[in-house]
Formats: structure tokens, C-alpha cells, sequence
């Protein structure tokens, strides 16, 4: 009677532990699947959101800039008009990765597009080490000489570029031409400034010897107190006594000309 009832029971048993069974067998499949089309699937690659300005810059923002530059209220707003179409003109042709790796997006204005406002819109048809210094030298407040340019930085750089006063615009070229930035422009940094700026003339054997003339003599017209180098008040005393001075190791200013052009362009778009 008992072998009886086991053989009744054993059907059951035997179904519920297959089922058991098939399921662990499906998840275990299920599991291989998902793994083989992880393995051939290409990598996702991940987007980097771009940080892109404010559509207008903000009334505390307009106060703040309309105190410390030369530029109007409507000004100020046609310019912040334009960084932002600088910085997402920027960011859209920037890489999104390299090495696989996310890329971030440039937060202002990246040294490229300095350089390209500097050429196309200021005309600053000058050396690359100059456009490097006037980069470099730009005043970035409280983060230094390093990254992007954000839009307060710009503003204020601008401000001085095209309306500074006489002390600004000196203060400007010294420091571009002072390339150790020790207060300095010595005869080393003249003859590199020279060198650059100067076209080699066919026939030349030995422009260096020319360039090395050249330093002599600005030195000798600028070197007020004869300590074989340019101090500042040696640079403000000869700028002061002849204006074309200012620029005498190379162009790091706008001219008149495209700074009043500039400056117009931001009054039509008021």
C-alpha cells in the first residue's frame, strides 16, 4: 500500500523539480545571450552636454561691468550678445572625445577663437608670440592666466583694449613684451620680438647681426636710465616723449581705425 502511494507521488515530484530545473536553465541562456550581444555591440559613446551662456546677461552682471569698463548698458548687452555666439560657435565644431575619452565643453572663450576675433576682427595681423602674450597677459582676475575667457574677463579686456587711457594701453604692451613677466624687457626679449617681426631681406648672411643692431638702438632711445634693459618708467618716459613707441617690438593693439569700426557695430545692434 505504501510502495503504492510513493509511486503516485513520484510524478509530481519528478514535474515540480523539472520546472525547477528548465527555468535555471532559461536564465542561465538568457544570461550568455545578453553577454555575447553586449560583446558585439560597438561601444556607446558618451555625449558631453555642452555648457552654453546665458541667453542674456543679468541685470547685477550689467551694473557690475557698466562700473568697471568703458562700455555702455546697450553695449555691455550687444557684447554678451556676441560671446555667446562665439562660445557656441566654439563648442559646436569642438571635438566631443579623443582617446575614447569625454571631452569637456569649453565654458567661454577658448584661445582659438581669441586668436580668430584677434585676427578678423582687430586686424591684429602680428606675430604669433605677440598673439600669444596678449592671450596670456589678459586679465582674468582671480583665476589667473589660465582657461577660457568668461564674459566679465572679456568685457574688461576689451574695455582697455579699445577705449583704455594712455596708462592702460602702456600697461597692455609692457606686459605683452615683457615675456618672463620679471617687470622687465630685456635685450634677449627684444632681439626675440625683433626677430619675429622683421622679414629676412634676400642677401642677408647674417640677419641676427641686423637684429642685434636694432636692439641698440631702441635701447639707446629707450633705456632712459642706461641699465641696459626697460623698466616701466623707462617705457613711459620714451613712449611719452614719442607715441610710435608704444609698438615698437610688434602690433598688440587695434587700430583706431577697427576699434572705431568695432565700437560702431555694437551701437547698430542696440
Amino acid at each position: 500500500m505504501a510502495e503504492k502511494k510513493y509511486q503516485q507521488q513520484q510524478p509530481q515530484i519528478s514535474m515540480a523539480a523539472s520546472a525547477i530545473a528548465m527555468r535555471g536553465i532559461r536564465l542561465f541562456l538568457n544570461a550568455g545571450r545578453n553577454a555575447a550581444e553586449k560583446r558585439a555591440s560597438p561601444p556607446r559613446t558618451r555625449r558631453t552636454k555642452a555648457v552654453l551662456p546665458a541667453n542674456k546677461l543679468p541685470l547685477s552682471g550689467i551694473e557690475a561691468l557698466f562700473k568697471t569698463t568703458r562700455f555702455t548698458k546697450n553695449e555691455l548687452e550687444a557684447l554678451f550678445a556676441m560671446y555667446r555666439r562665439l562660445v557656441v560657435a566654439a563648442q559646436a565644431v569642438a571635438p566631443t572625445s579623443v582617446i575614447g575619452q569625454p571631452v569637456p565643453k569649453v565654458d567661454g572663450i577658448d584661445q582659438n577663437t581669441f586668436r580668430d576675433v584677434m585676427h578678423n576682427t582687430f586686424d591684429l595681423v602680428t606675430e604669433e608670440i605677440i598673439l600669444d602674450r596678449i592671450w596670456f597677459t589678459w586679465e582674468r582676475g582671480a583665476s589667473g592666466g589660465e582657461g577660457a575667457l568668461k564674459f566679465e574677463a572679456w568685457a574688461r579686456g576689451l574695455s582697455k583694449l579699445l577705449r583704455g587711457n594712455d596708462d592702460e594701453r602702456r600697461a597692455h604692451c609692457f606686459a605683452v613684451y615683457d615675456l618672463n613677466c620679471d617687470g622687465y624687457i630685456t635685450r634677449d626679449e627684444m632681439f626675440l620680438l625683433l626677430k619675429n617681426s622683421l622679414l629676412k631681406q634676400p642677401g642677408d648672411e647674417d640677419p641676427d647681426e641686423g637684429v642685434r643692431d636694432l636692439v641698440e638702438l631702441v635701447l639707446k632711445k629707450m633705456d632712459i636710465d642706461k641699465d641696459g634693459k626697460l623698466s616701466m618708467d623707462d617705457y613711459k618716459q620714451a613712449v611719452e616723449q614719442e607715441p610710435l613707441l608704444l609698438e615698437a617690438f610688434g602690433q598688440c593693439l587695434p587700430s583706431r581705425r577697427h576699434a572705431t569700426t568695432f565700437l560702431k557695430t555694437l551701437s547698430t545692434k542696440q
